[in-house]
């Protein structure tokens, strides 16, 4: 049907389906033209691509969120389809139209097709080859009928090569894709790649063939392979549920404990407020019992007759009001009941850490705290961080260089994953969740070192005041301060630069508490520690009395402790506050520790809810805590 159309109307043929333009759109960035249709489906093979490539010439051409949608029609095509359409009575007649003798210029209907002369012949011209015997004996002649009705075939039609008018283009040079005649291979096309196009046909219809195939098994591989999926879905949604319904099953058992555990919990609260309540009871049955004698006293004393009383009458008398002269003596207990008060207000729920099943218990009524571990030091210590919930990491600079490992039982070794680091000054260090460590070399710079050993970055800090003091946010960001007035918060790569919080007091070490909340230590010449926000908003500071100096640190419960340090009188007195806003709100004053202070620079780090670690030059101290 294309064979017929391409002869009377060849630009008016889709190279894509080989059929007259339906919709012709046009590529915009080489401006060749398909149907919309045939773009459409071309396209349904690469909707993971933001463009189209012609198919023609693989030129790019965007493609907008509508894809082919959004291309332009080409006017100038689609008019001359309309025009050709309305010229032959429509599409049917276009596929249907009549064959014109190819033989003779008079272009009249052809009436049979010559397959030797691969012509179509009118009567007169189908009348010379019947009778010019010489010239055409032998030549086989079909009528268009059928041809038509599909009864013969009459192979393949040559178009005439438009610069040697009389040779069929019969070539096609798959170098330059294009079909040429013989004259055109020996003059434009030598030493390319030259097929006969009969054979060159034939060689892409195998092709084609051979693809369709293709396209059928791979069509209908991947329809088994998309019942394979749905029967896999099927196993996979079955595993899941498997999954919820034991996550579900031991939710319910340990919803079961938490249960229990509530109702001890709540058992054991109402049994202290009993016992408190007994305690209240004993008291005020003691105030009415007195209450009740002093009544009963004065009414017998207080007496009408008193100036008529007899000898004996008269001495009772006197003793019942010395009696009751006695009782009024006595002192009002006013304070029993305030130290019950007080003592029920000293109780405190313990959340259970992360790793228990329950969800707590009640402490004592007595908090306090226990050096349960002095470690001497090899040199005065310039630097500590946490390192595990019972190991601190000591850094050295000056004489002893490095990094110490040292545990709470007064196990000490050397830091040997970063080798380097063995031999440069460790002014102070914090270690990151992923084992990143970041150390402070002096009054400029900070080095990070992955846990492997290799140097990730260097972090610059301009402003030189004092040597270099870091500590780590919940999230891993990067603090850094150096006595100044400013705090720096890097991203925990150390890249970047994210905040720098401007201080009231030149501020030496600072801590972050998990929403956020900076909480600092200022230096010696106004211990005090202060909460900010990253905005610099900041709270009542902590003042610290003449000759004490203050450390702070925050657990992971955002529990602020503060460490007076009173080297005069050798000793250390840590307090837990509560953050109220940006102020602290002291909890509990812990009883006083004996330590051995030989420098005012101090550390105070909290390794879990119930350790915290207490650094001053050459020793260090791991201090159990009590609530």
């Amino acid at each position: 049907m294309a064979e017929k159309t391409s002869s009377s109307s060849p630009n008016l043929i889709c190279p894509l389906c080989l059929d007259i333009f339906v919709e012709a759109t046009i590529l915009t960035s080489c401006g060749h033209t398909f149907c919309r249709r045939c773009l459409k489906k071309y396209d349904l093979t690469h909707q993971d691509l933001d463009h189209m490539v012609c198919p023609l010439c693989r030129e790019i051409t965007k493609l907008s969120a509508n894809r082919v949608d959004d291309l332009r029609l080409n006017v100038s095509i689609n008019g001359c389809v309309d025009d050709h359409h309305a010229k032959c009575g429509g599409m049917n007649a276009v596929l249907e139209m009549c064959q014109k003798c190819t033989a003779c210029k008079s272009l009249k209907d052809a009436v049979s097709f010559c397959k030797t002369c691969n012509c179509y012949m009118c009567d007169e011209c189908l009348h010379c080859h019947q009778h010019l015997t010489t010239l055409f004996d032998g030549h086989e002649i079909v009528s268009m009928d059928d041809v038509i009705e599909g009864k013969v075939s009459i192979g393949h039609l040559f178009e005439k090569c438009s610069i040697h008018k009389q040779e069929n283009k019969d070539m096609f040079c798959e170098d330059c894709k294009v079909q040429v005649c013989h004259k055109c291979v020996l003059v434009d096309h030598q030493n390319h790649k030259i097929k006969n196009q009969v054979n060159f046909e034939q060689e892409l219809r195998r092709k084609v063939t051979y693809l369709a195939q293709r396209c059928a098994d791979k069509k209908a591989e991947l329809e088994k392979n998309i019942q394979n999926i749905e029967i896999q879905r099927h196993e996979v949604h079955t595993a899941v549920q498997t999954l919820l319904d034991d996550v579900r099953q031991a939710y319910s058992i340990k919803a079961k404990e938490l249960e229990e555990n509530l109702r001890n919990l709540t058992d054991s609260i109402h049994a202290l407020q009993h016992s408190f309540d007994d305690d209240l009871d004993v008291l005020k049955s003691k105030d009415r019992q007195r209450i009740k004698s002093i009544c009963s006293s004065i009414t017998l004393v207080d007496n009408d007759r008193l100036g008529h009383l007899e000898t004996d009458s008269l001495s009772a008398h006197i003793l019942l009001c010395e009696e009751l002269d006695t009782m009024l003596k006595e002192v009002t207990d006013h304070t029993s009941a305030e130290a019950i008060k007080k003592k029920a207000q000293e109780k405190r729920f313990k959340p259970a850490d992360d790793t228990r099943l329950d969800l707590g218990s009640i402490s004592g009524s007595d908090p306090k705290m226990e050096v349960i571990q002095c470690v001497d030091l090899r040199e005065g210590m310039y630097g500590m961080a946490p390192y595990s919930n019972s190991t601190v990491a000591i850094g050295y600079g000056g004489y002893a260089q490095g990094i110490d490992i040292i545990d709470s039982n007064g196990g000490k070794q050397r830091y040997s994953n970063i080798l380097a680091l063995n031999d440069m000054n460790c002014y102070d260090l914090v270690v990151q969740r992923d084992g990143a460590l970041c150390v402070s070399t002096g009054y400029t710079e900070a080095y990070i070192y992955s846990s492997l050993g290799s140097r990730k970055a260097t972090i610059h800090v301009r402003n030189k005041r004092s040597f270099l003091s870091v500590n780590r946010s919940p999230s891993d960001e990067i603090i850094i301060t150096n006595n100044g007035k400013q705090v720096y918060i890097y991203n925990p790569t150390g890249s970047t630069l994210k905040h720098t919080v401007q201080t009231k007091h030149d501020t030496e070490q600072a801590s972050i508490t998990r929403t956020g909340l900076i909480v600092t230590s200022s230096s010696y010449a106004d211990p005090c520690v202060t909460v900010y926000d990253r905005d610099g908003n900041a709270g009542e500071s902590l003042q610290a009395p003449e000759d004490v100096y203050l450390y702070a640190a925050v657990d992971e419960q955002d529990r602020v402790y503060v460490a007076s340090v009173d080297k005069e009188n050798n000793n250390v007195v840590i307090r837990l506050y509560d953050l109220d806003g940006l102020n602290l709100k002291e909890r509990v004053e812990f009883n006083a520790l004996d330590m051995t202070l030989e420098d005012e620079w101090c550390f105070l780090i909290s390794l879990s809810p119930d350790m915290l670690a207490f650094a001053c030059d050459k020793k260090l101290y791991f201090i159990k805590v009590s609530l």
